[in-house]
């Protein structure tokens, strides 16, 4: 499979953006508040992804999961060095360990994303009309 890299820079870059307002808005919230937006963030960058790439479910799945891991990587980069400024490095270390288990939960509602973002995007096309008689 040949990857879409504008399909996934711009998932990428979307799953960037959400995380980082998202870190401005919900600083202190509830746990499961944070959860859902930290999955509705993985879906949108992926279903960005998805809908670039078109083509099958597959094609759009994986090339979401892979733009909201990189989106997800750039941020636990982020946080870690800040951290490390901040907090010392013991707890640098311990947000850098989470976050490296948390890749693998990144990348499924991206792909899930990616999934639906390439099922819109074929739905969305107009049928190929064939044996039509004039």
């Amino acid at each position: 499979m040949n990857m879409n890299w504008t399909a996934v820079v711009t998932g990428f870059v979307m799953t960037l953006v959400l995380g980082f307002i998202s870190g401005l808005v919900y600083v202190g919230s509830e746990a499961s508040v944070v959860l859902l937006y930290w999955g509705g963030i993985g879906l949108l960058g992926g279903l960005t992804a998805g809908y670039i790439v078109g083509g099958r479910v597959s094609t759009g799945a994986v090339h979401g999961a892979v733009a909201t891991v990189f989106g997800s990587l750039v941020l636990l980069a982020i946080a870690t060095f800040t951290t490390l400024l901040f907090g010392g490095l013991v707890a640098s270390f311990s947000v850098l360990v989470l976050g490296i288990l948390m890749l693998a939960f990144y990348a499924i509602p991206g792909a899930v994303g990616g999934a639906l973002g390439s099922w819109a995007k074929h739905r969305r096309a107009a049928p190929e009309q064939v044996g039509a008689r004039t």
